[in-house]
C-alpha cells in the first residue's frame, strides 16, 4: 500500500522533519497516556476516572494536530509573517487562530 500523498508535498513535509524530536516527544507521552488507560480498564477502575484519562488522550491529540495544522498552514499555504499582501496574511493568521480554538 502506497502511502498518501499530496501533489505537490510528494517528497514528505520538511516542517515535520525538522521538529522531529518534539513530535516524537509528544507522540511517545501520548503513546503513555493509552497506556494509562488500558491500564485502568485492565485494573477494572471505576467509568469516571477512565474517561478522565479519555479526556486527558484526547486534549494531547487534539494539541498534536492544532500543531501540525499549523505548521503546515506557515509552511504549504501562507505564512503570515512572511507575506507580503496584508489581506492574505491576516486571512492565515485568523485561520491558525480558528484552527487552534476548534482544537483546544
Amino acid at each position: 500500500m502506497r502511502p498518501y500523498r499530496v501533489p505537490p508535498y510528494a517528497i514528505g513535509m520538511s516542517h515535520t522533519i525538522t521538529q522531529k524530536s518534539k513530535l516524537i516527544g509528544r507522540i511517545r507521552r501520548i503513546k503513555g497516556q493509552i497506556e494509562a488507560v488500558e491500564r485502568a480498564l485492565e485494573a477494572e477502575l471505576g467509568c469516571a476516572d477512565v474517561l478522565m484519562l479519555v479526556a486527558s488522550v484526547r486534549g494531547a491529540v487534539s494539541g498534536l494536530t492544532a500543531e501540525l495544522l499549523e505548521e503546515h498552514i506557515r509552511h504549504h499555504v501562507v505564512d503570515p509573517a512572511h507575506e507580503k499582501n496584508p489581506d492574505k496574511a491576516k486571512g492565515a493568521a485568523d485561520l491558525i487562530d480558528v484552527v487552534r480554538t476548534y482544537l483546544k
